[in-house]
């Protein structure tokens, strides 16, 4: 009867086992954070098997000389004992190195007794320098499934009673060596241990990749608009910022919603992204400063000078066809004043003629000018546009052309900045490019929103906004949040040659009245007041 109580016991006792390693596979497999995987692997290894102490290491194989990294520790009996992360040389000589090295694994009933001639040796000084005494060892590779070792766990000192505090005085007494069947289940789980590592590295691989790839589209953009560079970061900066501030509100609308790790990520990169869609826009409109581009303006200038030389020629023709139709004109004249000399003062109307003409053409080169700066100008300044558009001059080929030509005069006519409608729209189109763009990426599951958030970034509460002209219900509240950002940079920056940077008082005020006309979310505008949001930037009130 003996004998078959204490079969139904140890069969109980690994059916208990058995859902224990699946409930560990489970809390592996969703783990994501490299540091709290190893931490649930050591302290799962240990519960099975009642180890007081363990630790884990990882294989680093990508530099010259692979090397060995003490990732975790743990230790019931000195827990106040600290454990820094540290790489040492991947040799023999160390009981996780020889893991480590040969696959194999260690089940050593007392570490300071080794047998004579192991190429492996344990480190007597860290006992020394926390107090401890180690005693019985169990170290086994974690294998991937190509049966590369990727780390080893070390497991220490398997104690008669979980509860016990091992000291150096009574470690004999209460420890005992690792069994087979431990070994054989811990290895078992070690190589679980691995898979799940071994994705976890996958992951974050990933992410580096993501992130890479962030950063090089970043420097794309800027590369392409170089007038706004840094904006990318500094909106990502401040709509990752304000997104953990909405994590805060416990009362109001904002109260009902909270961004976890991944989704304050997927909300960064849609910021760094959000203006990716400037590579469609060509490089002419995203640099344009004034509203004629340089080459146009010293077109036009060229002109002016060139009607000028042809005035200047009609003049001198002028003189001398008079002088020609008038031979009785005399030499002796050029001494006479106008007045006396009707010839004289036909010469000298015609030199009078000459000089208004060049005078006017100076005026009207000067309200080009002021008009060609991205100013809002009264209708005065409109009208002498008008006026000069009527001008016309000839060329070198006797062609009567005008002064300044339709194109030119509709961008010079733009009452406010320095774009004409169609330049505008093709500004506006990068919206629409961002999300082409964004949309065709893979991206995993947590950031499969990505593409939506940044194509909401300049939609209004009121349907104003574009491209898709979206109402408040319809805009998703990170981008919401990412407006609120990118306006305030837009307003602040003072890398923008085209415009000044605003004081940071007269930009909220511009919020608050956005948000007053239904265009802004007024709780994300009063909570980016409130927490001072701008203070990421470096920016103070």
């Amino acid at each position: 009867m003996t004998n078959g109580f204490d079969d139904l016991q140890q069969a109980i006792w690994r059916a208990e086992l058995v859902e224990q390693l699946l409930a560990i596979g489970t809390a592996l497999s969703g783990s994501h954070s490299l540091g709290e995987l190893l931490d649930l692997i050591l302290q799962k290894s240990r519960e099975i098997t009642c180890s007081d102490a363990g630790s884990v290491y990882l294989v680093d194989r990508s530099g010259d000389v692979p090397v060995l990294w003490f990732k975790a520790a743990q230790n019931f009996s000195t827990p106040a004992a600290s454990f820094q992360e540290f790489a040492m040389p991947l040799l023999h000589r160390s009981l996780a190195g020889y893991v480590a090295l040969t696959g194999e694994s260690l089940n050593i009933a007392d570490a300071y007794i080794l047998p004579e001639g192991v190429p492996y040796q344990i480190d007597k000084g860290f006992d020394q320098s926390i107090g401890y005494r180690t005693r019985s060892v169990l170290v086994l590779p974690m294998q991937n499934q190509e049966g590369e070792t990727i780390g080893v766990l070390q497991l220490i000192n398997r104690k008669l009673s979980a509860d016990t505090v091992i000291t150096v005085e009574n470690v004999c007494e209460v420890t005992q060596p690792f069994s087979l069947w431990e070994e054989r289940v811990l290895r078992s789980l070690a190589s679980q241990a691995a898979i799940s590592i071994e994705r976890n590295q996958l992951q974050e691989s990933i992410e580096q990749l993501f992130e890479g790839f962030v950063k090089a589209s970043v420097q794309i953009i800027e590369a392409r608009d170089p007038c706004t560079s840094g904006h990318s970061e500094r909106v990502a900066a401040l709509t990752v910022r304000l997104s953990e501030a909405v994590n805060t509100v416990d009362r109001g609308v904002l109260a009902a919603i909270h961004f976890d790790d991944r989704q304050i990520q997927e909300i960064r990169y849609a910021a760094l992204l959000h203006d990716f869609g400037k590579v469609g826009v060509p490089e002419a409109i995203l640099g344009k400063q004034k509203k004629l581009y340089p080459l146009q303006l010293e077109v036009v200038r060229n002109r002016f000078a060139l009607a000028q030389r042809t005035l200047e020629m009609e003049c001198a023709q002028q003189k001398f066809r008079y002088l020609i139709e008038h031979p009785a004109y005399q030499l002796a004249h050029n001494g006479s004043k106008p007045n006396d000399c009707p010839d004289c003062q036909r010469l000298h109307q015609l030199d009078q003629d000459l000089e208004q003409a060049i005078a006017q053409l100076d005026q009207y080169w000067a309200v080009l000018v002021a008009a060609n700066e991205p100013h809002i100008f009264s209708e005065k300044p409109l009208e002498k546009l008008r006026e000069i558009a009527q001008m016309s001059y000839r060329d070198v080929d006797g062609q009567i052309k005008p002064l300044i030509t339709a194109e030119e005069l509709e961008q010079l006519m733009v009452p406010r900045g320095n774009l004409t409608q169609a330049e505008r729209d093709a500004i506006q189109a990068h919206v629409t490019h961002t999300y082409e763009f964004l949309k065709r990426i893979p991206w995993t599951k947590q950031l499969k929103n990505l593409p939506m958030i940044a194509y909401g970034h300049h939609e209004k509460l009121d349907g104003s906004g574009y491209p898709q002209g979206l109402k408040a219900s319809d805009i998703p509240i990170q981008s919401q949040i990412m407006t609120v950002a990118d306006i305030y940079d837009a307003l602040t920056a003072g890398d923008r040659p085209y415009k000044k940077g605003l004081p940071i008082d007269t930009a909220l005020t511009i919020l608050k009245q956005e948000a007053a006309h239904n265009k802004l979310n007024p709780e994300l505008v009063a909570l980016f007041e409130q927490r001072q949001v701008f203070e990421v930037l470096g920016h103070r009130l």
